[in-house]
């Protein structure tokens, strides 16, 4: 499943950092200049490229050298070279990116049935017979093109690219990506077969979310409830079932295995699998200690394996529109974050309020709020600091309240509080900028239906699982709610096909939830120590 590294002559006259280094992490070799020998090239605004510059281009597409062209408007002879006539170019808008007749494996994994761009695209007044039509828009219940492929004279086209949003989106990059592979033929490897290692709670999400997914199917499940292993069969009748873990590992007919055990059993799991020549997903959190990732990492690399942590809550939607508000600058420079989870009710009764198997308070909720902190901060983390009271609830071992405090290299700070004893909530989110500021507030959510006698029954929804109402304070008092659009379908297992098919970099890394394991590591010796600032393990 190792992905080819062409080489990727690339011409920009946008702010295209993001997607150079997306580009970059698929393993392509980047020259940044027009080179005759490279395997492809691609040019980011064509609109006013110099005449030099198109006659060279041309030369090269007839030598049979791919050229992608991406962005709404380039010159006539570049459109003519495409086999397409534009006419009318439209105005920035929502452009719904739909599959055309011709677009096999770019379509995979879109994004659902479309993909969302903020961008603007040239109606076609004429397309030539020759032309692939590998993905379109719809303008008045027509189709028009938007990504093309001419192999008659090796130029393709993506007629959407022109503004700061859509260059900044991930969903972009990794369609740009699919465009180079298309174009140097790049085929997909075949399906991944999937065992699942415990088949708990979270069990029903990854086999729901595999059955979505293009290029994953689930092949076996491991369990020692036999119960939970025919709960699995409902999702793949065909699913192959074991009880002890060794046999899952040994089992041939598997390429990925998604550890979901207790995380004191993670790092252990992950290493023998690893052993065993699969690739890894782990549950939240990643393992315990520094050390143990740094095991895991090095046992992947050296294996030439794939390794993921699987922080689902990433692609929460209140948290999506929250670091979109941040990454555009609408709050200004961000220099302080509080966020919260909880209230007063007594923790499960699950090993997660089992400090020995969970790691404790702070690595339960912590795994998920403390992950999108470092995902909002890339500086240095300076120093932890972080308390943790034990009140209340004496027939758990983890802490009843726990708050953890972010000391960044420039002076940002971030704070994460986790409640058992939160009678008064506090907002899931609370964050400064030197432009404004961000409140998330909670959402009680229930369903109110009758009893079989008439009386009324309703069912209160814990407080987390709804997403939080987002509001923006501007510095001249008004206030804007924040819209909160329903997350991308299946993000996680989408990028892991992509991962695995097609080399296509993932959002999550190892390295980015060992830092987030050293934060927790530090803010737990913090917590043991009275609040003692502590800082966490680089290395």
């Amino acid at each position: 499943m190792t992905a080819p590294t062409p080489r990727l002559s690339v011409l920009t006259s946008q702010p295209a950092d993001a997607l150079l280094t997306h580009l970059t992490r698929t393993g392509a070799q980047l020259v940044c200049e027009l080179d005759p020998t490279a395997d492809a090239v691609v040019v980011l605004g064509a609109s006013a490229l110099p005449e030099a510059t198109e006659d060279a281009l041309l030369a090269v597409a007839a030598a049979g050298t791919p050229v992608l062209l991406v962005g709404p408007q380039m010159s006539a002879a570049l459109t003519d070279a495409a086999g397409l006539v534009p006419g009318r170019l439209l105005p920035v808008h929502v452009v719904r990116v739909r599959p055309g007749r011709d677009a096999g494996q770019v379509a995979d994994r879109l994004g659902g049935e479309e993909l969302l761009l903020t961008d603007r695209f040239p109606l076609q007044e004429k397309v030539a017979d020759d032309v692939q039509e590998l993905l379109t828009a719809n303008v008045a219940f027509t189709n028009h093109p938007v990504a093309t492929w001419r192999p008659s004279t090796s130029v393709a086209t993506l007629t959407v690219g022109s503004t700061p949003e859509t260059y900044a989106d991930p969903a972009f990059h990794r369609l740009v990506h699919r465009l180079v592979r298309h174009v140097l033929g790049l085929q997909d490897a075949p399906p991944v077969r999937v065992g699942m290692l415990g088949y708990g709670a979270i069990g029903h999400e990854h086999a729901l979310a595999i059955g979505l997914t293009e290029g994953l199917e689930l092949a076996a499940v491991c369990d020692p409830n036999p119960l939970r292993v025919e709960a699995a069969r409902e999702y793949a009748p065909d699913v192959r079932g074991f009880a002890d873990g060794d046999d899952l590992l040994a089992f041939d007919g598997i390429d990925l295995v998604i550890v979901s055990t207790p995380p004191n059993t993670h790092a252990d799991w992950v290493l023998r699998a690893l052993q065993a020549g699969k690739h890894v997903v782990v549950e939240k959190p990643f393992c315990i200690t520094v050390e143990e990732a740094d095991r895991q990492i090095a046992a992947a690399n050296d294996a030439g394996l794939t390794l993921a942590v699987y922080q689902n809550r990433r692609w929460d939607a209140d948290y999506l529109a929250l670091k979109k508000a941040v990454r555009a600058g609408d709050l200004g420079e961000v220099f302080h974050l509080e966020s919260f989870v909880g209230g007063y009710d007594h923790p499960c009764n699950f090993w997660h309020s089992d400090a020995g198997i969970s790691g404790g308070a702070i690595y339960d909720w912590g795994s998920h709020y403390l992950d999108w902190v470092l995902d909002l901060f890339a500086q240095e983390v300076e120093w932890v600091s972080a308390t943790a009271h034990k009140r209340v609830w004496h027939d758990v071992t983890n802490a009843d309240h726990t708050r953890v405090l972010l000391h960044f290299a420039d002076g940002v700070e971030a704070e994460f509080t986790h409640s058992d004893l939160a009678a008064a909530r506090k907002p899931k989110f609370y964050v400064l900028g030197t432009r404004g500021g961000l409140v998330g507030s909670w959402r009680q959510e229930s369903i109110v239906s009758r009893s079989p006698i008439g009386l009324v029954l309703e069912d209160r929804f814990a407080v987390s699982d709804a997403p939080a109402d987002l509001v923006v304070f501007a510095a001249d008092g008004s206030e804007t709610r924040l819209a909160v659009p329903p997350p991308p379908p299946q993000p996680f297992h989408r990028e892991l096909a992509d991962a695995l098919l097609s080399g296509s970099p993932m959002s999550v890394t190892p390295e980015g939830s060992r830092r987030n394991i050293a934060v927790m590591q530090a803010a737990t010796q913090s917590a043991a120590d009275g609040g003692r600032p502590v800082v966490p393990p680089t290395s």
